[in-house]
């Protein structure tokens, strides 16, 4: 039998029964597949923005439908399942099953299985404890603390699969064979099966596509990868400062101080106001912490108290989710507003960043007008409403890409600054509105950590770069105690290698002076060590924006071919030379894989290990087990009070043992400049054989604001080269922008 289609653009359209099949391709290692209604409509996607497609060639072989890109071959079979395969013609999943049906709703719920092939498959967003997600099943709802649905689908294969969905969903993985998976997917509420197939062969590649699909990571201003000093809460503006000059008092590096809620007072609930009472002149404040050389990041809420002035004039305009206090960032007059306050009220007295929080969305019903909040929910609420979109039921997981959408949109319009988005909750394109997730309001044991960190890497995958936690638990233990310092002291020496350094909690106040020593000292010691990995991170941060690169790196992604890494979710790769192994419980000793066939070097003792092992590494209080990988250009900073400050001399630790590759990039951390050329790119390589290091000729249009740099070259060995403090160098030189050869060895 063959198949009967219709041409469309970028592929083709099958009628079966009164349901429509289309095969597209946005690229040529992308395909979409829509499945509805004949007499349905698909509304524009509020997560692809791409708008382009590439035409397949078509031809029937053995009763199928054969469409090709040249590297990704989709076929259409007799019985309208659809087989997705490499150029080579490798089977890489069958879609089996596919239905949809009346949920009552108004509109369908979706089924479907889906054969793959792979071992482990990850992403989805974040999800306590969970790594490879074989053998398990997950629930897509946004909820705190640490369930973050994304519904993108990764497998150790190369290849990923991607929902357009924005309701409820659920996804089982299940073991078929040694090699082969089954996924099912369902969804509550939508307009079609809408899902996409993007092919690596690499798990970057995947990324890469994915962001090619819903949009480029921005760059972060520099400050976002100092430290943040958090706490619920600072509640005078005197006290905010005086936390800040604490920090420079004790030689503390800090680059963000953070205010949380309720500094409204007077004023209502997320009022858009400080009270005078205790923050008399917010744009002093400001001012005073700017002289500090930090920034101030502000808790804003989407939900507004029934005696505040903006819930009167949201109300009034139609801007609220019906039954409820929050705004509605589904409508755009709603989304506009709501950044027209923010800088009004902040932007324009100096405050720097937002952190929007409540986004999943904690969703409040009003209770009666004499109390300012309501009850809330994270589900239930949302779904039984409407939102300016439509059902709150179709669109609820949306709901923090819309209101990030709010902010990210209104302030590129406002100003050339970059923006900073902290928030508890992420959907599908989330990366190009320059948001960080944090995990929510975690507690504080042993058990909670170590499920963190499988969450982080699960969420890194899923394509958004930018996460971190509350380091040591939102809800924290006593500073003063042997316990809570050993689990804090763990959890910072993690968050030093996580994308952003953020410490927050209640109940006890937790900057560094709160503990005792030798705590005290191990934290100093690491939020300086941070400051001496900037040139890496910030090279890597550009990485994420040119690149589509992924800072914080399962194993999976660089050793893709390595099976024993399949299921480690408790190590991983910052950037591409150092892995870390956080450490989760009260020991001192821990036991950690090294992956693939390529040495490793001990960054505290400088002592080489052979890949494709198991060691049982020291991890005394002070020390997180950190291992660079053979062939590696590591360049440190110095110690300094704030990221602005300059970053010279620099010291390039070169681990041998095969060639190597690393551009550091500089701009004017600041601005989005950068997107016109404004910043500059100096090459370094690594010739093993030559034992030679080559510091490339500077390109862009920032390098002359680079000044001339010094640069301390240390080829590491045993006992040289190592831990934290400077090396003495083996060779320094001078560089002022012209290719310098340094022959090491």
């Amino acid at each position: 039998m063959n198949l009967t289609y219709s041409k469309v653009r970028g592929g083709v359209s099958l009628t079966i029964g009164e349901l429509r099949l289309e095969v597209t391709f946005p690229n040529s290692k992308t395909a979409r597949v829509l499945y509805m209604p004949v007499s349905g409509r698909r509304g524009k996607s509020l997560v692809v923005i791409s708008d382009s497609y590439v035409e397949p060639s078509i031809e029937e072989v053995n009763g199928a439908l054969r469409l090709s890109t040249g590297e990704l071959i989709i076929e259409v079979n007799p019985d309208y399942s659809i087989s997705f395969m490499n150029n080579r013609g490798e089977l890489l999943a069958r879609e089996v099953k596919r239905e949809v049906g009346d949920n009552g709703l108004g509109g369908l719920w979706s089924s479907q299985v889906i054969v793959a092939k792979g071992r482990g498959f990850y992403g989805l967003g974040q999800h306590q404890g969970l790594f490879n997600y074989r053998n398990h099943e997950v629930y897509l709802l946004q909820r705190n603390p640490t369930e973050t649905a994304l519904p993108i689908l990764v497998s150790n294969v190369g290849y990923g699969l991607m929902w357009d969905h924005y309701s409820l969903s659920k996804v089982k993985v299940s073991e078929l064979t040694s090699d082969e998976s089954r996924i099912e997917y369902w969804s509550e509420d939508v307009e079609a099966v809408d899902y996409y197939f993007i092919l690596g062969p690499s798990i970057d590649d995947v990324i890469s596509g994915y962001r090619r699909l819903t949009g480029k990571a921005p760059m972060l201003p520099k400050w976002a990868f100092g430290y943040w000093q958090s706490r619920e809460r600072y509640r005078t503006q005197e006290e905010l400062i005086n936390i800040v000059k604490e920090f420079r008092r004790r030689g503390i590096p800090i680059d963000v101080i953070v205010q949380d809620w309720l500094y409204w007072g007077k004023y209502g609930w997320n009022a858009m106001k400080f009270d005078e009472a205790n923050y008399p002149n917010p744009s002093e404040m400001a001012g005073e912490v700017h002289k500090l050389g930090a920034r101030i990041v502000i808790s804003i809420w989407p939900i507004f108290g029934q005696r505040t002035e903006v819930y009167r004039v949201f109300k009034d305009k139609g801007y609220l989710i019906p039954g409820s206090l929050n705004y509605d960032p589904f409508n755009e007059d709603a989304r506009k507003e709501y950044w027209r306050l923010i800088e009004e009220n902040f932007a324009k007295v100096g405050i720097d960043g937002w952190w929007l929080d409540a986004s999943e969305p904690e969703l409040d019903r009003p209770r009666d007008p004499s109390s300012d909040r309501g009850t809330w929910t994270f589900y239930t609420g949302l779904h039984d409403s409407t939102t300016a979109m439509g059902k709150g039921s179709r669109f609820m997981n949306a709901y923090p890409l819309m209101h990030t959408k709010a902010v990210y949109e209104g302030q590129r319009r406002s100003m050339n600054r970059r923006v900073v988005i902290l928030t508890r909750s992420a959907f599908l394109g989330q990366q190009r509105h320059s948001a960080i997730t944090w995990s929510g309001d975690v507690h504080h044991d042993w058990g909670i950590l170590a499920g963190q960190i499988p969450a982080g890497l699960n969420f890194s995958i899923s394509g958004i770069p930018y996460w971190t936690t509350d380091t040591g638990g939102f809800f924290s233990g006593d500073p003063s105690t042997p316990a809570y310092g050993e689990v804090f002291t763990r959890w910072l020496q993690w968050s030093t290698f996580c994308p952003i350094m953020r410490v927050h909690g209640t109940w006890y106040a937790k900057e560094p002076w709160m503990f005792p020593e030798p705590v005290y000292s191990i934290i100093k010691q690491y939020i300086e060590f941070r400051y001496r990995l900037l040139p890496y991170i910030y090279s890597v941060a550009w990485m994420v924006t040119s690149r589509d690169y992924t800072m914080m790196r399962p194993l999976v992604m660089d050793f893709q071919n390595d099976e024993e890494v399949l299921n480690i979710g408790d190590q991983f790769m910052l950037g591409p030379f150092i892995m870390v192994s956080p450490v989760t419980a009260p020991v001192r000793r821990r036991r950690v894989y090294l992956p693939g066939k390529n040495q490793w070097f001990d960054f505290w003792t400088g002592k080489a290990y052979t890949g494709g092992s198991y060691i049982d590494v020291d991890a005394p209080l002070d020390r997180i087990p950190l291992h660079v990988k053979a062939g590696s250009i590591l360049p440190l900073g110095p110690i300094k009070a704030n990221s602005s400050e300059p970053e010279n001399p620099i010291e390039l630790r070169v681990y041998d043992g095969g060639d190597s590759e690393f551009t550091l990039y500089f701009d004017d951390g600041e601005s989005y400049n950068y997107e016109n050329g404004e910043y500059c790119l100096i090459p370094l390589r690594w010739l093993s054989s030559e034992g030679k290091l080559i510091i490339g000729d500077s390109s862009g249009g920032y390098c002359r604001e680079v000044n001339s740099l010094q640069f301390n070259v240390v080829l590491v060995s045993e006992g040289h080269g190592t831990g934290i403090s400077p090396s003495k160098p083996d060779y320094s030189v001078n560089y002022s922008g012209r290719s310098i050869e340094v022959k090491v060895k």
